[in-house]
């Protein structure tokens, strides 16, 4: 299950990505094709050549890295403006997609979540090719993690991109409170970042990327 405020200090260094993770569940190494770079807290994190694929795993693994990227249907989205206005996966297909999932009381979210979402925002929020959206992904809190919320961030943190709320199931009789957006990209808590390239295939999906080297990496593809 995923556990409010527990944090694993896991970095993973290596051509391309540093990547430092500040979690909402436990992480363990998945072995399969991926090469150990380095391990620490709880487990480890793994990847593979080119931009990094990162997939965590407690029990079982998250992410869809190599897999297409599903749509997101969500009642909420708005505008850099706080209007309201629409975002769609699949037509954003020939971009790079930057998709930031985050909570309101997510400690990790303020501390690296929304720093990265302003970093790579400030450079690519009106670039033709590159489309951004921050989710609020909720699967607790939610009282604390509501619509009204996601406005208030996007005012506070001066982000001038597409943003929107995906409220999950609070009444769950199972207790599987996640998102919808969790369950299509099995997301593993929040702050998460999901990184879609052209082609619409998921090449990134985990807690957190050096954004600098993505930027970089980005840029170089397309010049």
């Amino acid at each position: 299950m995923y556990k409010k405020g527990h944090m694993v200090n896991t970095r993973v260094r290596d051509r391309q990505f540093e990547v430092d993770s500040v979690a909402g569940s436990m992480i363990e190494p998945n072995q399969q094709r991926r090469r150990l770079l380095t391990a620490a807290g709880a487990g480890g994190l793994l990847a593979l050549s080119g931009l990094q694929r990162v997939r965590a795993q407690n029990h079982r693994n998250y992410g869809i890295e190599g897999q297409s990227a599903p749509e997101i249907r969500l009642d909420y989205w708005i505008d850099k403006n706080g209007d309201a206005t629409e975002f769609s996966v699949m037509e954003n297909r020939g971009k790079w997609v930057f998709l930031k999932c985050f909570q309101n009381w997510c400690p990790g979210c303020h501390a690296s979540g929304f720093p990265a979402l302003q970093q790579f925002s400030e450079v690519f929020h009106d670039h033709p090719q590159v489309a951004i959206a921050g989710i609020q992904t909720v699967f607790e809190g939610f009282g604390s993690n509501t619509k009204a919320d996601v406005r208030k961030l996007q005012k506070r943190y001066d982000l001038p991109v597409t943003m929107g709320h995906d409220p999950g199931n609070r009444d769950d009789p199972q207790g599987d409170h996640r998102s919808q957006t969790m369950k299509l990209y099995r997301t593993g808590g929040t702050p998460w970042l999901i990184v879609i390239d052209p082609a619409g295939t998921v090449v990134y999906n985990h807690f957190n990327v050096n954004v600098t080297k993505l930027i970089e990496h980005i840029q170089a593809d397309l010049a």
